[in-house]
């Protein structure tokens, strides 16, 4: 009998060759194993809202990050072909905006407007990343889809995270380490070091770097910019969710990590040392990121990715308005 987590696997790419690889790429993010039932369920967040989640976009592969810009236009890097999509609004048609150029890692929005693409997330790069770091960071022209390179030097890019003074972050899941490039274009494929680190997030004062550890022991890291040479990791995930498999991270206005589960199906946000749930029975996810602007995918929004292809807008998460 099938697992609920290669049912959802077989439902998102039913029909389609890359299915078998789906698999592969999803048991290596999760150590190998396939899990037999749903992780445990962390405890739900306070005052969370009751609207369920809304489909606002779908892209027909498995959609790996997800960012906004300041006109509200979302852009999703797709795993299998490798393409940066741009959605103009909830409910629009999501346009290739460039053709297969390997951008099948994170993505951020710079605050000119330009994106920047991690390349180089599989199996292979991932392990093999610590000692032959070859992967590139490219920089993504949001209206003409003009691809250049940033950066190169670096491990497989699965986490990709912008400080507010330029500073790039980039983790490895198949490995330890965490790159950082610098804006005058320094790279250092190994600035920190944390087990099998995924999402990735700066603190608004860019003094902290965030790392969520997905497998192994599930737990979220606080890495001192100024000492990196010391990770602390500040919470650990529940036993029983040893394999929740952690992925995605990002961060509300107060500063607070989100986190996507996939086994666990639940959006995790930390708060007084613990984490809670801010929505449940999303299975697959891969990325949260909030929303930008006063149109299309607008300020205070919290929107998810996933394996399936599907975006959804998340009104639990969402951030209350100004004022309040």
């Amino acid at each position: 009998m099938k697992t609920r987590l290669s049912r959802l696997l077989h439902t998102a790419f039913h029909g389609r060759r890359h299915s078998v690889v789906a698999a592969l790429v999803l048991a290596a993010a999760t150590g190998g194993a396939f899990v037999p039932a749903p992780a445990y369920a962390a405890p739900a967040c306070d005052a969370t809202g009751s609207a369920p989640p809304v489909q606002v976009a779908h892209i027909p592969d498995w959609v790996e990050s997800i960012a906004v810009d300041k006109r509200g236009r979302m852009f999703a890097t797709a795993y299998f072909t490798g393409r940066v999509y741009r959605m103009d609004a909830p409910g629009s048609t999501p346009v290739p905006l460039t053709g297969n150029i390997g951008a099948n890692g994170g993505i951020v929005v710079r605050d000119d407007g330009q994106l920047l693409v991690g390349t180089g997330n599989d199996l292979a790069h991932s392990l093999t990343g610590d000692v032959l770091p070859v992967s590139k960071l490219l920089l993504v022209d949001p209206e003409s889809g003009k691809v250049t390179t940033y950066a190169s030097g670096l491990g497989g890019i699965d986490g990709v995270a912008l400080a507010p003074d330029g500073t790039v972050y980039t983790t490895t899941l198949g490995g330890r380490n965490i790159g950082r490039v610098t804006p005058d274009g320094r790279v250092d494929p190994a600035w920190a070091q944390v087990q099998q680190p995924n999402g990735v997030a700066v603190s608004p004062d860019g003094k902290q770097v965030y790392v969520i550890q997905t497998t192994i022991a599930p737990g979220l890291y606080r890495i001192p910019v100024g000492d990196p040479a010391h990770p602390q990791r500040w919470i650990s995930a529940a036993p029983s969710d040893a394999l929740a498999v952690p992925d995605g991270l990002t961060l509300d206005s107060r500063g607070r990590p989100l986190i996507a589960t996939h086994a666990a199906g639940q959006i995790w946000r930390a708060e007084g040392g613990r984490l809670c749930a801010v929505e449940s029975g999303m299975y697959l996810s891969t990325q949260i990121t909030y929303g930008q602007g006063d149109r299309g995918f607008s300020a205070g929004k919290l929107y998810r990715s996933g394996v399936d292809g599907r975006i959804y807008e998340v009104p639990a998460g969402a951030e209350p308005p100004a004022g309040r």
